[in-house]
């Protein structure tokens, strides 16, 4: 089953928007976006890490209508013929950012998993470091994650 990591960029834990998403595939293909968000409810910690590396990358911006059609073709693309794929995320919130961008319609074949257990910390802080790239950057966590990713065998008998 394909496994693609989740991971979004939003205002504040109270009051949360998102800001923007990145999706990362274990087959290599990736996903970026940057939607509108209401700047007066950002956090300090938004504002001054966050905000500033927005704007970055070429077509990230659109509309949250827009984002519902980009991600799903883009997952469409991604996804095996007829097989399910898994949206592994690190954080509750970024699951439930995913689903919200989905407009809460995500197809079936989607099944998300939960791998905070199953990060390496180690890693991601390596990844980070190794290709300077910055950590609060939905993208390049996302990249962080599919690459510190270590699956812990099953339990089952």
């Amino acid at each position: 089953m394909l496994k693609i990591f989740v991971d979004t960029e939003f205002t504040d834990f109270i009051d949360t928007h998102l800001i923007s998403i990145g999706l990362a595939s274990a087959s290599g293909e990736e996903f970026y976006a940057e939607v509108p968000y209401p700047e007066q409810v950002c956090s300090p910690f938004v504002r001054m890490v966050v905000i500033p590396m927005l704007g970055m990358m070429a077509n990230a911006a659109c509309s949250a209508e827009e984002l519902r059609g980009r991600l799903l073709s883009w997952l469409h693309l991604v996804r095996p013929r007829g097989a399910d794929i898994e949206i592994c995320f690190d954080y509750q919130t970024d699951w439930d950012l995913f689903a919200d961008a989905l407009d809460y319609r995500v197809p079936n074949w989607c099944r998300p998993r939960l791998v905070a257990n199953e990060i390496n910390e180690l890693l991601r802080y390596e990844f980070h470091q190794k290709n300077s790239l910055p950590e609060h950057h939905a993208l390049y966590d996302a990249q962080a994650n599919r690459y510190a990713f270590r699956e812990r065998p099953s339990t089952d008998s």
